[in-house]
């Protein structure tokens, strides 16, 4: 039957941290989620900027959730994991809602990007009158793709644990770890692409989305407009950069999750774990400040 393993000083420091960063993320996004559907029952309505923060909220809470319990038996009780299919239901989950943060945080990218950044091309002028219309699509293709990226996952993970399992015997050992390494690199390169494809859409709509606050700011300056507009404008254009800077960091730590999990580095994966669990609460906090309504309902409610 599982037990308790003795946790170093170290851990029990870790998997305090890491709850208390869940559960301020959970609340925080619990919040915005909250006041988004007491707006939707009394809108009847959402518009589409709403429609992406509110299945962005409800997957952080969900993938803090899962994080929080699959950190804590992996510190605390790792030998749960060992019991069927526990670890691969935790894995396919927190990957499904993973991925699905960060799809929907990319699409909040480009949605303001086509919506806030002013250019001429006719393309772009198509996607800015159409783009209400493809938010709904958005949403379900990566709804649909961090789903079938968790199924294979969660099929990597059973074939994985059972292989594991099998090869308990002395001469079946090298075998059985070439085998693993082939999961791994599958798993791997699924993750990897994904976590590239939603970080190029991130960069990509930010640094569109800088050039135009920042052409439209000059244009300003040279015509001596209101300084308050000024300032509004340099104030976006932070907030623009805070948001690339925190999606770096982000992709940098997603990715050296890859590289530790292979090496099996306990003590970097659990640094890691810490700013991943933080991420969700931190972004989702500069989303609801950079939200005048959100900002007020939030300073009503202190």
């Amino acid at each position: 039957s599982p037990q308790q393993y003795n946790v170093t000083s170290y851990e029990a420091t870790t998997v305090t941290i890491i709850t208390l960063e869940a559960f301020a993320g959970m609340w925080i996004n619990a919040f915005f989620v909250c006041v988004l559907c007491i707006a939707w029952v009394k809108k009847k309505t959402l518009n589409s900027n709403e429609k992406i923060l509110l299945l962005l909220g409800c997957s952080r809470i969900s993938y803090l959730c899962f994080s929080w319990i699959f950190n804590f038996l992996l510190i605390i009780y790792p030998t749960y994991l060992y019991v069927l299919p526990t670890f691969q239901l935790l894995a396919s989950f927190s990957c499904f809602f993973n991925y699905s943060n960060l799809w929907f945080s990319a699409c909040l990218c480009v949605f303001y990007c086509i919506k806030i950044a002013n250019f001429r091309n006719s393309f772009f002028i198509y996607l800015k009158v159409k783009i209400d219309r493809i938010v709904p699509w958005l949403l379900l293709g990566s709804g649909i793709l961090a789903l079938a990226i968790s199924i294979v996952i969660y099929d990597l993970t059973e074939t994985m644990v059972s292989n594991n399992l099998n090869f308990t015997c002395l001469g079946n050992f090298w075998e059985g770890s070439i085998r693993m390494d082939e999961y791994f690199f599958s798993s791997f390169f699924l993750a990897g692409f994904e976590y590239a494809a939603s970080f190029t859409a991130v960069i990509s709509s930010t640094v569109f989305r800088l050039f135009s606050l920042w052409r439209h700011k000059c244009k300003m300056q040279t015509k001596s407009m209101n300084s308050l507009s000024v300032d509004a404008h340099i104030r976006a254009m932070k907030s623009i950069l805070s948001f690339l800077v925190m999606f770096s960091i982000n992709f940098v730590c997603l990715m050296l999750t890859i590289i530790y999990v292979k090496k099996n580095e306990s003590t970097m994966m659990l640094l890691i774990s810490i700013y991943l669990c933080a991420f969700p609460g931190v972004h989702s906090l500069i989303l609801i400040f950079s939200n005048p309504k959100l900002e007020k309902t939030l300073l009503k409610i202190l």
